[in-house]
């Protein structure tokens, strides 16, 4: 469950542009659409379109990236399993929140719906 400080620090300068185009493929290929990802990301971090595509165009680091987003509250509602490790146990701060991200692609991808994608407060 715990994740070595080499595997924080590859996770933090890694760019959210070169993951981008990753989870676009992901959730595409599962019939899923751009548009529903952004919606993920933007419950997720609070930023827009506008404001994503500036972040892939400056290659933002992940560790620049969840520094400029504001955080959903209900974030920490996202549990489970993700690369190994569950998303609720994993200490590093800014390694569970790109896993927070992971898991959500990951539900997007599975067909999951998005009212419980988002954690909408009436699902609870």
């Amino acid at each position: 469950m715990n994740n070595s400080s080499t595997q924080n620090q590859r996770i933090a300068k890694t760019t959210f542009a070169s993951v981008y185009p990753l989870y676009l493929a992901k959730v595409e290929k599962n019939g899923r659409t751009k548009k529903e990802l952004h919606q993920i990301l933007e419950w997720l971090t609070g930023f827009d379109n506008k404001k994503l595509v500036k972040l892939i165009k400056e290659k933002a680091t992940f560790e620049t990236f969840f520094q400029t987003a504001t955080l959903n509250p209900n974030a920490r509602l996202i549990t489970g399993l993700i690369c190994g490790s569950r998303v609720e146990e994993i200490e590093n701060p800014l390694t569970q929140k790109v896993r927070y991200l992971d898991k959500l692609v990951d539900e997007l991808a599975k067909g999951r719906t998005m009212e419980k994608i988002l954690r909408s407060p009436q699902d609870g």
